[in-house]
Order: C-alpha cells, then structure tokens, then sequence
C-alpha cells in the first residue's frame, strides 16, 4: 500500500492513515433575544435549535418570507375549519412534506392532533429525529387564533 503524503502543518507526517469523524452540530440565535449578563445573544444547539426551526417552519404561513413563497406550513388555513371539518390526514400530510421540504435537520416520526372543541383549539404533536444526533424530540403546540 503507497504511503499517503502529509504536508508538515498536518502534523505528524508519520501517520500511514488519517481517520476522522465529524459530528455535526447545530447552533441557531435563541429566538426570545434574552440577554446574557454580558449584553450577548443566548444560542440554542443541537435538537433544541432543530426543534425551535420546525415549529418556527410550521407557524410560518407561506407567503411571509421574502423571495421564498412556498416556506412554511401554512397551519392556519385550518384554524378556521369547524373542528368536524378539520382533516386531520391532510394536515400531518403538509406538516410531514413542509419539514421534509424545508429542514434537512429533521426527520418526522409521528404527527399527532388532538381536537379541543371546548376551546376551539386544535393541539398538534410533532416527534421527530434529528439527523446529526439521531435524538428523538417532541414538539407540542398548539393551533388556536389570536385575539
């Protein structure tokens, strides 16, 4: 087997292999901008930072970001369903499609709604894995309009 060739700010040239694993980790902005004691921004990490982008993606209606008219889940279209009308198959079918379009970070496991008629609220958990990690996270939110 030919030797592999190192330049000297490799380090030890010596080493007949190189082995390395990456693992990916994700940092996005804290999205409450709470400050730290220093006046800096918080960050979130891994599947927290995941987990803020998914429900931030699926809040988002379409349309809302500039240049970009097809990102978000556009979940407020059936706030105003009456709660029999509500398909719960095509609103887990744009959640599972939305992330799948939109954050390469996560990967969907399970979508769950649950119908709140006494509140007029539609409860949406989503479970998911992330993909550096293979952390399993649940997201729960709710779908209710604003006053």
């Amino acid at each position: 087997m030919p030797a592999k060739a190192f330049s000297i700010e490799d380090g030890n040239a010596n080493i007949k292999s190189l082995i390395g694993a990456r693992k990916a980790s994700y940092t996005d902005i804290d999205l409450t901008f709470a400050n730290k004691p220093a006046g800096d921004v918080f960050k979130k990490t891994n599947a927290a930072a995941v987990k803020q982008a998914v429900k931030n993606l699926l809040m988002t209606n379409q349309m809302e970001k500039p240049f970009d008219t097809t990102f978000g889940g556009n979940l407020s279209d059936f706030i105003f369903e009456n709660d029999t009308e509500i398909d719960v198959n095509e609103v887990s079918y744009r959640i599972i499609e939305t992330v799948k379009a939109h954050e390469p970070r996560a990967e969907i496991i399970d979508v769950n709604l649950t119908l709140k008629s006494s509140t007029n609220e539609v409860r949406v958990t989503v479970q998911f894995q992330v993909v550096a990690t293979n952390e399993v996270v649940q997201l729960e939110f709710p779908l209710a309009r604003l006053r």
